[in-house]
């Protein structure tokens, strides 16, 4: 979205709506929206059947990666890289060399989370599964700050509220509806967002199907209705975010992982908590919630879209320039150039960098870099001490033109 939404809490809160849950979607603006960010979703499943099965399952690993880390930054938290990446790897079946990664029961939740999220898309979503779903999030029942109910819904008789600011000069962005009736209102939402499942009548013939939605708008309602409820005195963002996951699994009826949403959730942090905050005041209309929703989806598929297209160069490159032989260095320096992609090498490589990416003499790194403009797996520009050096791939413009 080019600008963030407006925060309304001023306003009342939807749930005290006489009409709630009664949530409206409507206008062309929606659809528009809807219909940029189906694109968007074609245009990754296309790449990821063009680059084939390894590249693809490279893509699934990346955005899972990416998901742990993104939701848990969301939340304030930073989670170890090497112990995510450890823990994804090893949920996935994959062999990880020298993996020396610390154990992390806390990041074993969350993929654990994420994984039974898509994995179960073809099954409704209970009570007991989310609870199941919060106790794997807080292991050892205690979270960061303090002591917390795990594995049940909230109890307590304060208001729940979502707070910034420091003590004394406390901004309630919004308060949610009592612990008394959130057992009712979850109980109102999982009927809702299992009825809506896509494919149900197939499923379960003898069960409504409930209203047609369009998957995309569903996945944003039903993340918006359960963050609005706030079942949990905490966790609830990733939990809502792992329903989200659920919800677009259900839609693409796929268990594939091909885009992350909350890595665009947290790239734009501020616009994601202001239209949350927005849709959670005043009517029931949450129009302008779905199209920023969407646009995210469309920027996630964006993003997944460049990291194929790396990875399509990349196996070209190494295709067209199969026959040379390389030694080590040669091989890590070129490695790393196609990771770095076009004009991610700042400034280019020079003989310096060189010897400092390989350890290697000065000697040494003329020599490997002489061979490498011979066999033209790299080219060069610029004379003395301004002469740099690029990777060979032709839809590459190292920002030179």
């Amino acid at each position: 979205m080019s600008t963030p939404l407006t925060p309304k809490s001023s306003l009342k809160a939807i749930w005290q709506h006489p009409d709630w849950p009664n949530l409206k979607i409507q206008g062309l603006g929606v659809q528009g929206a809807l219909l940029r960010a189906r694109k968007k979703q074609g245009e990754v499943i296309g790449q990821a059947n063009a680059i084939g099965l390894q590249g693809a399952q490279d893509l699934i690993q990346s955005r899972y990666i990416q998901e742990i880390i993104a939701t848990s930054a969301i939340e304030g938290e930073k989670l170890n890289l090497d112990s995510v990446r450890s823990s994804v790897f090893r949920k996935l079946g994959v062999a990880l060399a020298n993996d020396l990664a610390p154990l992390d029961k806390k990041v074993d939740g969350l993929v654990d989370i994420l994984q039974d999220a898509l994995e179960s898309r073809g099954h409704d979503l209970s009570v007991e599964k989310l609870f199941q779903w919060h106790q794997a999030l807080f292991p050892g029942k205690i979270n960061a700050r303090s002591r917390i109910k795990v594995g049940n819904f909230r109890d307590h008789e304060d208001p729940m509220q979502i707070i910034s600011g420091r003590q004394g000069k406390e901004v309630v962005h919004f308060t949610a509806p009592p612990s008394s009736s959130v057992a009712g209102e979850i109980a109102v939402f999982l009927d809702w967002f299992n009825q809506t499942r896509p494919n149900r009548l197939a499923d379960a013939p003898s069960k409504k199907l409930g209203t047609q939605i369009d998957g995309l708008a569903r996945a944003a309602i039903a993340h918006l209705w359960f963050e609005t409820i706030h079942p949990f005195e905490d966790g609830n963002g990733r939990l809502g975010r792992a329903i989200v996951e659920m919800a677009m699994a259900q839609d693409a009826q796929s268990g594939e992982k091909l885009y992350s949403l909350s890595e665009q959730m947290m790239a734009n942090r501020s616009s994601y908590y202001d239209a949350l905050n927005a849709a959670q005041h005043g009517n029931l209309d949450i129009s302008e919630w779905v199209i920023w929703f969407a646009h995210t989806c469309e920027l996630a598929c964006e993003v997944s879209c460049e990291v194929m297209k790396k990875a399509i160069d990349r196996s070209h490159y190494w295709a067209q320039y199969s026959h040379v032989r390389l030694n080590d260095r040669q091989k890590k320096v070129i490695h790393r150039l196609l990771d770095e992609g076009d004009g991610g090498f700042l400034g280019g490589l020079n003989a310096e960098k060189y010897m400092k990416i390989t350890a290697s003499s000065k000697a040494t790194a003329t020599r490997d870099l002489s061979d490498l403009l011979e066999s033209k797996m790299l080219f060069s520009v610029g004379q003395g001490k301004a002469l740099r050096y690029y990777i060979h791939v032709a839809s590459w413009t190292h920002g030179l033109e």
